[in-house]
């Protein structure tokens, strides 16, 4: 995999995620409006692509209804801003083990097949939508998400009927083994699309060694970015166009803009495309960004 440095960024915001973050930050988009006003700043601040989950409008809780997805997508379109549309396709997966009886599934679990996974990529075709590429130890406690080999090959080939550009999310090395096994059976199209998630446990570290040693073992001619979370979202800004990816920011994954101060999308957005611009690199538009991944509308 060439290490180059890249000095053209797909810069991604990630803009709500499906955390326990809304009562932590007034500035986490909730309704479809929020998300959609969020996406639309995201924009205007420099993103070359947004990274979209929904939330139940009332309790802010991750959700998985196509009418909320549709309804971002729709406010997006109706504002004519140009965006690089990623939606999730990640819910479904959260599986809580009971304490007393492990198959005595407990509450908080959202466990459907990869195919019920992707009503809402049927319906909108966005440009992109995330795979994530096996199961893990979600945080302390008892959630594991889970994304086994059948459901993860089967998730890849409706994908790709559906022309759709899956992003790879890989939250540890063996997630990256199965992801390079699919496009190796000609699950995933070229190029593929690799996000390195790190620091979230228990997968990955966000250690510099660690991202050296998965961009590494990328497959040849892919397109890749990484992100961390918390204090490190900006460090790995740099870190990760410096080994040859791309950028991801925003409020799934990290809060502040510094210490004790609260960011909103846009801001880190902001500064992310600073910090960028400050290593000599520059953020593509997303037209730049849909003709490097090889999206449908670049034709």
């Amino acid at each position: 995999m060439n290490e180059t440095m890249n000095t053209d960024v797909i810069l991604t915001a990630a803009l709500t995620g499906a955390g326990d973050t809304v009562g932590k930050s007034e500035h986490v988009p909730v309704t479809p409006a929020q998300i959609a006003e969020s996406a639309v700043a995201a924009a205007e601040a420099g993103a070359s692509a947004v990274h979209i989950h929904v939330r139940d409008p009332e309790t802010g809780a991750p959700s998985r209804d196509n009418a909320l997805y549709r309804e971002v997508v729709e406010r997006i379109k109706e504002t004519g801003t140009d965006i690089v549309i990623n939606l999730t396709a990640g819910m479904g997966g959260d599986l809580v083990i009971g304490q007393g009886d492990p198959v005595d599934f407990a509450e908080g679990t959202d466990l459907v097949n990869g195919l019920d996974r992707l009503p809402h990529v049927e319906e909108l075709l966005p440009d992109i939508c995330t795979l994530d590429c096996g199961s893990v130890n979600f945080g302390d406690g008892s959630l594991v998400y889970v994304s086994t080999p059948d459901m993860l090959r089967a998730g890849a080939k409706r994908i790709q009927e559906l022309g759709v550009r899956p992003e790879l999310e890989i939250f540890d090395t063996g997630q990256l083994w199965f992801a390079k096994r699919m496009h190796a059976e000609g699950l995933i199209d070229d190029p593929s699309m690799f996000q390195l998630c790190t620091g979230i446990p228990y997968g990955a570290p966000a250690d510099p060694g660690v991202l050296h040693s998965m961009v590494n073992l990328l497959p040849d001619g892919s397109q890749w970015a990484s992100f961390a979370i918390g204090r490190m979202q900006m460090p790995w800004v740099a870190q990760s166009i410096l080994l040859g990816g791309h950028a991801r920011v925003g409020l799934e994954d990290n809060l502040y803009l510094s210490r004790g101060v609260k960011a909103t999308n846009a801001q880190l957005v902001e500064k992310a495309a600073g910090l960028i611009e400050s290593l000599g690199a520059r953020v593509c538009t997303p037209d730049e960004a849909r003709a490097k991944l090889k999206l449908r509308s670049a034709g």
